[in-house]
């Protein structure tokens, strides 16, 4: 019964680091496009908007998951991993964001959040993916 407990609590204590660190992802893509992004994706169904999100989202899962697999059962270890290495991928995403806006023509923020379906939303999407996976590969 002790390390059912104690399971639980890690995983609960893994799952707010998660929480936490896709809450700091929401607010990056929130500061990186124009608008309120809830209103875009909530009030206004944006699906450029909620693109965007959804693979910011999965990129941090992706390098939290990958931080835990590595701790080998070191719950401390895994903890301060899966938090140092989920804001370091928030910050790398952050920076290839802002190295495509430069790349491409426009304003990127302002593409990605058009109510008109644009393949712009994709490549970021797919940069947000990618970047996720790379750390991820990184850290096992």
């Amino acid at each position: 019964m002790q390390n059912l407990v104690n399971d639980l609590l890690v995983t609960l204590a893994y799952g707010a680091v998660g929480v936490v660190l896709m809450a700091f992802g929401y607010v990056l893509v929130d500061v990186a496009t124009p608008g309120k992004l809830h209103e875009l994706i909530w009030a206004q169904r944006n699906r450029n908007a909620a693109l965007l999100l959804s693979s910011n989202l999965v990129g941090v899962g992706t390098i939290v998951v990958a931080a835990i697999v590595a701790s080998d059962n070191d719950f401390r270890l895994g903890l301060i991993g899966a938090a140092a290495y989920g804001v370091l991928g928030l910050v790398i995403m952050a920076a290839a964001f802002m190295l495509l806006d430069v790349a491409t023509p426009g304003k990127l923020g302002e593409l990605l959040v058009d109510p008109e379906p644009h393949p712009a939303v994709w490549v970021s999407a797919t940069v947000h993916v990618a970047t996720g996976a790379i750390i991820a590969a990184a850290i096992l």
